[in-house]
């Protein structure tokens, strides 16, 4: 199976740069499936997390806020708004962001963006459930 170069940055740091077989995205469109090959693409992402399957088919989750993410045929890059990297991924910063975005929620006024946050409190929810947290 074909390999493609991975890359997550946020705006502190590079957060993680190699060798993976797979990466699914939180796109806006829909969350997608990028493996070497892929038609080169830019696409908005929406807060959730990106699933990494390494070289080893072992699967990695880092949740982001937002951001964006050039596709080619060799490579994608994501340049993230904000990340919680796998090794921080715990009960406790689960919670802390469900209760940053619904706190979020309540003062916005603004429906698209309501909206954008319901999607984002349900998918990380879902990962505590799914997490087992």
């Amino acid at each position: 199976m074909a390999d493609i170069m991975f890359e997550l940055v946020s705006p502190e740091r590079v957060i993680f740069s190699g060798v993976v077989r797979a990466v699914m995205l939180p796109a806006i469109a829909g969350d997608m499936t990028i493996m070497a090959g892929h038609e080169p693409t830019i696409a908005g992402l929406q807060s959730g997390f990106i699933t990494v399957t390494d070289v080893r088919e072992h699967g990695h989750r880092a949740f982001i806020r937002g951001g964006f993410a050039e596709i080619t045929g060799e490579s994608v890059t994501v340049l993230a708004d904000w990340v919680l990297p796998p090794d921080e991924l715990t009960r406790e910063r689960l919670h802390e962001e469900v209760v940053r975005l619904e706190t979020l929620r309540e003062v916005t006024r603004d429906d698209i963006s309501r909206r954008d946050l319901d999607f984002a409190l349900s998918r990380l929810k879902q990962m505590r459930v799914t997490l087992s947290f």
